[in-house]
């Protein structure tokens, strides 16, 4: 880790695309932790800023918008709001969220593009690129969809392979199909503007690999080494693209060109503090130009080349900008075994869960916390947010509180003891009640954010175990000086507990805080016995955490099977379609609009109904594989179509005159096809 002394701090979380809600795998790829770090340096008093904002460019956010019939800003205009207000409610406390359509951003990247570009910094370069000639446009990298090369999986981006996290180029791809129109792109020559990456590899691989090896975590130090040390090193990068979303290359003959989006994204850091600066009269300049700065960017994993590789890249040319310090990736978080997807509707979306489970946020926080992929992925489940919020939330956590809060109501009135002569077991616990302030801060200064929850456990741990051994319960009765002891501990322990808190559980903290008339607390308050005194009030204490049951796990599990079950259907295959028919063939059929005139079961079997029909041209009798799908009572009255002219088949001693034409849905549901209003019975269908 850097030993340098920093006078402030300047830390981003990845910029979220708005092309949907946020779900849990953002939470636990970058947002928490980042808000833990943020929270932390705050109780340490650090000058510290911390932005963010909505990703509003790139091929994600046009192609969501042609699915839904929306432009691109109505696209980002709902989802900006949305991923805002979740996060406000969540308590990610940014000190400026911002987003990329905002006039300071599109100034801020195109003002960086220029000076790159005054520097010769860019290679201009002609080349071949996809295009759709039935929608008539070239094709970004996300509009282009193929097998992986690498890895066989068929759905991989022009960019990326997001099943083996491979970098391609549209190039790579297997069997390139257009995702405007799914046909063939052809290859067109278009011109863009380059940069040349191969100048920086030295500098990179100095900067990261010697001078940050012992302080980067190892996954991003892999994945560098994976671009810095192949054999054919660094490749220029195209940073323009031809689309009409974005950015405008600010060049005369660059009509049609926009920035492209892993170019202006990250500069939104910049673009989001100049905005909070103007807005809180402050200067931005020293939180991004001051060698006294300490810059940290917390991402995901797929994010790692952007902000190690490229965006430094960037800023090295520039010229007079901070470096990163670090930059803390986590892994990927799945959902109940199988990867999270937006597409297919298999995540937990935060604003849901804000509503179905109002004033547990800090559950959520914590169960990410404790179970986040630091350092490689993992897994969240239903089951475990139970057992973690029973078993240790409510059973360590908030049973300590509690009974700490209960007792000296009961003994007390409500006010703090004096706490008297010590026992060597008194002291025991202080002295380590006073090591945990340092091995928290320890911990998350390493950015290892789960050990640092679980020693802020072990505080709680501490507090149940001190009680359970001095039983202050049973002491009231024969000694209640020594009594006195064991609250003024029990509940300092707690005053202790809620500061160390305050990253991990902000919404617990601050009811910890009111509850012992807290104010302003700092870190180095933390490891003291004294933070309370005697013959002050506290606060009445209601449940913290409440248990929560069975029956609402088992409706989250049953609302991601459902959206599982709707997802495979709408994902079967299409049967395919039969072999050609002429004309002649065709008009040989005679279909016709029908009235059921009654229905009945057919004895001894569990599919066939038997129909009398109305048909027009006389009454017939039907025999149709339907009993699971309607009941007899159903059916009487209703007008479908049938085919009249079909061979009479005996079946089970009946002949059936006809056959009835439902369609069958992708997960097996017959459907009845009816005339829209009523229909003589035996209307031709042609």
């Amino acid at each position: 880790m850097t030993s340098k002394n920093f006078k402030r701090y300047t830390i981003t979380s990845a910029l979220p695309y708005a092309n949907g809600p946020l779900h849990i795998g953002h939470l636990a790829g970058c947002y928490i932790p980042s808000d833990i770090y943020v929270r932390f340096l705050r109780l340490l008093e650090k000058d510290v800023l911390y932005v963010c904002g909505s990703d509003e460019h790139g091929v994600a956010i046009t192609i969501k918008a042609r699915k839904e019939g929306k432009t691109p800003q109505e696209v980002v205009d709902f989802y900006h709001g949305l991923m805002k207000e979740s996060f406000e409610k969540f308590g990610i406390s940014f000190d400026h969220y911002s987003r990329t359509s905002a006039k300071i951003h599109h100034e801020t990247a195109q003002g960086f593009f220029k000076d790159l570009y005054e520097k010769g910094e860019f290679l201009e370069q002609r080349n071949d690129q996809y295009f759709d000639e039935e929608a008539g446009q070239f094709l970004a990298d996300r509009y282009i969809e193929g097998t992986c090369p690498k890895c066989g999986f068929e759905h991989a981006y022009g960019d990326q392979c997001e099943k083996c996290g491979s970098s391609l180029s549209p190039s790579d791809l297997i069997n390139p199909r257009s995702k405007l129109s799914g046909r063939t792109p052809v290859l067109r020559e278009t011109k863009h503007w380059f940069l040349d990456l191969a100048r920086y590899q030295n500098f990179l691989k100095k900067w990261i690999l010697e001078d940050h090896a012992a302080d980067w975590k190892n996954n991003v130090l892999g994945q560098c080494r994976s671009w810095l040390e192949a054999g054919d090193g660094l490749q220029a990068r195209s940073m323009t693209r031809d689309l009409d979303w974005g950015i405008q290359v600010p060049l005369q003959d660059a009509e049609g060109k926009v920035l492209y989006v892993w170019f202006d994204a990250p500069i939104g850091y910049i673009s989001s503090t100049k905005e909070w600066a103007a807005t809180h009269g402050k200067d931005w300049r020293p939180y991004w130009q001051s060698e006294d700065s300490k810059l940290v960017h917390f991402i995901g994993k797929d994010n790692i080349v952007f902000h190690c590789i490229i965006f430094p890249a960037i800023l090295k040319t520039h010229g007079g900008y901070v470096l990163p310090d670090n930059v803390p990736a986590n892994e990927f978080l799945n959902l109940e075994g199988e990867k999270i997807s937006t597409s297919r509707n298999w995540a937990v979306w935060l604003h849901e869960y804000l509503e179905e489970f109002p004033g547990k946020e800090d559950v959520l926080r914590y169960v990410l916390t404790a179970n986040a992929p630091e350092t490689k992925d993992n897994d969240f489940s239903w089951k475990d947010f139970q057992a973690r919020n029973n078993s240790e939330l409510v059973a360590i956590y908030g049973n300590f509180l509690n009974r700490a809060v209960v007792l000296t109501h009961k003994y007390y009135e409500g006010k703090i003891p004096q706490k008297g002569e010590l026992t060597g077991y008194d002291r025991e616990v202080l002295e380590t009640l006073a090591d945990f302030p340092a091995k928290i801060a320890a911990s998350v200064e390493r950015y290892r954010f789960r050990e640092a929850l679980g020693i802020m456990m072990d505080l709680a741990r501490l507090g149940n175990k001190y009680l359970a051994d001095t039983e202050p319960w049973k002491m009231i009765k024969t000694d209640e000086v020594r009594t006195a002891t064991i609250m003024n501990i029990a509940l300092n322990i707690a005053a202790n507990l809620a500061i160390v808190s305050e990253p991990f559980l902000p919404f617990t903290a601050q009811k910890l805080y009111d509850l012992f008339g807290m104010k302003n607390s700092k870190w180095n308050q933390a490891g003291q016995a004294d933070l309370l005194h005697a013959g002050e009030s506290i606060g009445q204490l209601g449940l913290l955490f409440e248990k929560i049951e069975d029956e609402v796990v088992e409706n989250q599990v049953q609302k991601l099977l459902k959206a599982k079950k709707m997802n495979d259907a709408a994902n079967l295959p299409v049967t395919p379609m039969k072999e050609i028919i002429t004309y002649d063939d065709f008009a040989k059929l005679d279909m016709r609009v029908v009235t059921i005139l009654a229905a009945e079961k057919m004895p001894k079997s569990k599919k066939l109904l038997k129909l009398k029909i109305d048909a027009g041209v006389g009454e017939r009798t039907v025999l149709s594989g339907v009993s699971e799908h309607f009941e007899p009572e159903y059916l009487v009255g209703k007008q479908v179509v049938m085919l009249i002219n079909l061979a009479p088949r005996k079946m089970m001693g009946i002949d059936s005159e006809g056959m009835i034409l439902m369609a069958e849905d992708k997960d097996g549901k017959l459907k009845l096809l009816q005339p829209h209003e009523a229909t003589a019975s035996g209307s031709i269908i042609s």
